[in-house]
């Protein structure tokens, strides 16, 4: 609660503000050692709590604590009212630093200023820029002094603030900050869920809550103590707001018969303590009832200066304090007693005050006027519109759905209504709440027959639902909209189909591509063609497309240039044609526009990480994996977090960290439902497979491998399954099970055709080398390493050379194996795969050569993805602030990572990380 607990508060006169609150001594303590002036890093800390459980009350110690240690303490303080305020907690944070903005970054500076009301930005702010410049500041603050952050009543704060805080949380490191946040235990934290430490503050002990009665002014005893005790049930707040009461009145009587839930009873004591009070104070009263938190100063300066000394019995009924100018409840069930206790037209006249009061804030002036208003309001359904457009220009996106919902139910026209409500459907989609897009979508359905406002807002559902777990039905829903669209000549056809594509590749549904081929057939000509079709036509069928757009991807690349999305969509093409270089190039290119076009990650927004995987960029894709993996954990997209998890898993492997590659990928299997998401669990097997490969347990690996195929040797998934035939076949030769997995090849071979990709060629000819007769595997060998193209996949290439090699030397060919076994070490080495380095050394060792250790390259990969581009942007002479901008770090952690890195490279100068660099990368000259 905003105040919860404050009921302990009177305990405090006659205490040390350091000694914990009654029946807390543990709680406290654990969260003092949070922010003790010695701290050197960072802290994030989660209360949960019901209302009245006294977490605010340990919130505001914390805050004592700091600032008598000399720290720094920002402070927001979530309103049910300001839910729908796009960044309105992050203003009430930062509101005691606005004017330290200046020393920000100019792209940063602009970006926070737009988001908070205090500038124009040419273009929507980008979300990451804005949870840049926070960190920036926020890094920047703690340079002179320990900063406390404290976030109350954390299940009011907006959406917008909430993304902001998860991206800085994740974010501090080094930096000697403390997030504290408070939230009821029944709330879901987007973004601040999973991954942080919780305290859990339960009811008090019996025998605390006896002590915290006996602490009172006036302590209850007999009957009375006795029910109190009973049905305040542990709860501080309901412990000492009863005891006032029963010092007020005789609580002994009939009345007090029969259970009362807390939280209704608590209400009723507060509107008792109201409805006695002067009407010179109930007025004002009411009126900081209806007022936000960020207005509450306002509506209490609204008041004429004869009327300063109303809010005198309030404060002596212990309903609201006084702290300099500002006055606010003591807690939250107050503000809703004494607002609820009021008629209708007494609220109305209240807002409609508030609202002549904010004629300088048109958003939260426009939520007022709409609070004051029943019937359909043209004017006021115009405001909203315009609150709405601010919020989306911000990044807003809940706030703005918000605002364009309350516009729809207020505008006069049932025609307007379903639009606003479409409006609001497209918007809520970023919020990742399926629930509240399904809704709109059916409230727009109830209110207007235009097919192509229906076909919207369900297309809003649809797109959400491909990033969930249920994938027939988004599927069966986006084809539906699709066909509707096509009959209609709606360009919206090719909308549709983008996203029923996206579902086919996550589910692997064969019967899937039939349906989307006929609609691309029904599909107008006026539609046809581009960067989007493209997209339907690769996403769904890579092998039949890669013949026709292969040629034709470099000039749709070139045209979309200034198009984020329309790059975005084109690189991920490339990577399902295996054009690995192109798309790993154009997601470069797009870089600082991809990754945060919205709050959701996009429709097969792990391809840029597995782009970068098949590359040799691991720490790359381990940072894309991170981050999508916490934005869909955040927004509760069980598949997109999935195919986060079976990249990470994959790269884990790789590395030589089987146990955790295992945990990544067994986090993954369990968010699906492997026969709706196919390529989840076809990715994550593999993953499991090679984990078990660098653990050299083939048995399992070939299991995991084989996995990918059906019983008839019919792949799983039409993309991913044929990846997995080289390392089926490895698996295969070590178990003795060449048979089965060559005619698992051949099969897929001619299922494929001839139209195959070069990456594919090169392991259809690897397995084959692997599983022929000795005397024939040369060829297969040759035809796998023939086409230059193949340097585009490094590991890949380097596990042929290295399978080759030891071929060779099998042969007593050991002249010819050695430069093969070499240029595969140097790759291993140059990557960090841990189990192909030892490998590759042991097959030297018998080609009588003994593997010279490559020091600062095996150094440099154990370093942590972040670590590792952390040093490479060093490298090029960025500082530490422009590293932190490209990263998204603030540059207190960017210098610390380096400075504790330094030792392990063995250098002392950040110039001699170039040298570091060139060492590493040294090993892509000898490969052969």
């Amino acid at each position: 609660m905003a105040n919860g607990g404050r009921a302990q508060g009177n305990q405090r006169s006659t205490r040390d503000p350091a000694l914990p609150v009654v029946g807390r001594e543990t709680e406290t303590a654990e969260i003092m050692r949070r922010v003790a002036s010695d701290r050197s890093r960072s802290e994030v800390l989660i209360l949960t709590g019901e209302p009245g459980a006294g977490k605010s009350v340990l919130l505001d110690l914390a805050a004592d604590r700091a600032r008598r240690e000399g720290g720094r303490v920002l402070r927001a303080v979530g309103s049910e009212s300001e839910a729908h305020l796009g960044f309105a907690g992050l203003h009430q944070l930062l509101r005691p630093v606005l004017g330290e903005l200046d020393r920000l970054p100019a792209r940063q500076r602009t970006a926070l200023r737009a988001v908070l009301g205090l500038g124009e930005c040419p273009e929507a702010p980008d979300g990451m820029l804005v949870g840049l410049a926070v960190l920036t500041l926020v890094s920047d603050l703690a340079e002179s002094a320990p900063l406390l952050v404290v976030v109350d009543d954390a299940q009011w704060i907006d959406r917008a603030s909430l993304d902001v805080l998860s991206f800085v949380a994740r974010r501090m490191d080094s930096e000697p900050v403390t997030l504290l946040v408070g939230v009821r235990a029944a709330a879901v934290l987007p973004g601040l869920g999973k991954g942080y430490e919780r305290l859990e503050i339960g009811p008090l002990s019996g025998e605390a809550a006896a002590r915290l009665l006996d602490r009172q002014p006036t302590p209850p005893t007999g009957r009375t103590r006795v029910r109190i005790l009973q049905e305040a049930a542990g709860n501080p707040l309901a412990l000492v707001e009863l005891a006032r009461a029963s010092a007020k009145r005789r609580l002994g009587g009939s009345g007090m018969e029969g259970p009362l839930p807390v939280t209704d009873r608590l209400e009723r004591i507060f509107a008792e303590q109201a409805e006695f009070l002067p009407e010179a104070t109930r007025r004002p009263l009411l009126l900081l009832a209806a007022a936000d938190a960020t207005d509450a100063l306002m509506a209490s300066r609204g008041l004429p200066e004869a009327d300063d000394k109303a809010w005198v019995p309030a404060e002596r009924a212990g309903l609201v304090r006084q702290d300099g100018p500002w006055i606010s409840f003591r807690h939250p069930l107050i503000r809703s007693a004494v607002y609820h206790a009021a008629s209708f037209e007494e609220r109305r006249q209240a807002h409609l005050a508030l609202a002549e009061l904010l004629i300088e804030e048109p958003d939260r002036r426009a939520w007022h006027l709409a609070a004051a208003t029943m019937r359909p309001d043209e004017d006021v359904s115009a405001a909203l519109q315009r609150t709405a457009d601010r919020a989306r220009r911000r990044g807003g996106y809940a706030a703005a759905a918000a605002a364009l919902e309350r516009a729809a139910e207020l505008s006069p026209r049932r025609a307007d209504q379903a639009r606003l409500l479409t409006e609001a459907a497209v918007m809520a989609v970023f919020t990742g709440q399926l629930g509240w897009v399904e809704h709109l979508a059916a409230e727009v359905r109830g209110r207007s027959e235009d097919p192509a406002l229906i076909s919207r807002a369900s297309l809003a559902t649809g797109q959400l639902m491909t990033l969930r777990r249920h994938h027939a039905a988004a599927f069966a829903l986006l084809t539906r909209i699709a066909a509707e669209a096509a009959a209609a000549h709606s360009p919206r056809v090719l909308d549709a189909l983008a996203a029923a594509a996206v579902v086919r590749y996550y589910s692997g549904e064969e019967s899937h591509q039939q349906k989307i081929e006929d609609l691309l057939c029904a599909m107008p000509d006026s539609t046809a063609g581009g960067a989007l079709r493209a997209w339907v036509l690769a996403v769904s069928d890579p092998n039949g497309a890669g013949a026709s757009l292969a040629p034709a991807l470099p000039g749709l690349i070139a045209a979309a240039k200034d198009d984020a999305g329309g790059l975005t969509a084109l690189a991920i093409v490339a990577w399902l044609l295996d054009q690995t270089a192109l798309a790993a190039r154009t997601f470069d290119e797009a870089f600082d526009r991809w990754q945060a076009r919205g709050s959701l990650p996009d429709g097969l927004g792990c391809a840029v990480g597995w782009a970068y995987l098949e590359q040799g960029r691991w720490a790359d894709a381990r940072s894309v994996a991170a981050e999508i993996a916490a934005v869909a954990s955040a927004a509760g997209l069980d598949h997109a977090e999935a195919c986060a998890h079976a990249l990470d898993a994959t790269v884990l492997a790789l590395l030589g960290e089987p146990a955790d590659a295992r945990r990544g990928a067994e986090r993954a299997l369990v968010l699906v439902d492997p026969l709706e998401s196919r390529s989840v669990a076809v990715s994550a097997r593999r993953a499991l497979g090679l984990a078990a490969v660098a653990e050299g347990d083939y048995d399992t690996a070939y299991t995991q491998f084989r996995s990918a195929f059906t019983d008839d040797g019919d792949p799983v998934h039409y993309h991913v399954s044929c990846t997995v035939l080289a390392e089926l076949a490895a698996a295969a030769v070590r178990r003795g099970r060449q048979q089965d997995a060559a005619e698992l090849l051949e099969r897929s071979a001619r299922r494929l055709g001839t139209g195959v990709s070069a990456r594919i060629t090169a392991l259809f000819n690897r397995g084959r080398a692997l599983l022929a007769e000795p005397d024939h595997a040369e060829p297969y060998f040759q035809a796998a390493l023939a086409d230059d193209t193949g340097e585009q996949w490094p590991f890949e290439r380097a596990q042929t050379r290295l399978d080759y090699g030891e071929w060779l030397r099998r042969q007593r060919r050991i002249a010819e194996a050695r430069p093969l076994l070499t240029a595969a070490l140097d790759t291993f080495q140059r990557l960090g795969a841990r189990p192909w380095i030892e490998r590759a050394k042991a097959e030297l060792r018998a080609a009588g050569i003994e593997a010279a250790s490559s020091v600062v390259p095996s150094v440099f990969t154990e370093l942590s993805p972040q670590q590792q581009q952390i040093v490479q942007l060093a490298a090029r002479g960025l500082t530490n602030r422009e590293i932190g901008e490209k990263l998204f770090l603030s540059p207190r952690t960017v210098g610390s990572h380096l400075y504790r890195v330094f030792p392990k490279l063995g250098i002392t100068a950040r110039s001699q990380l170039r040298d570091v660099i060139e060492g590493t990368l040294s090993g892509a000259s000898t490969q052969i």
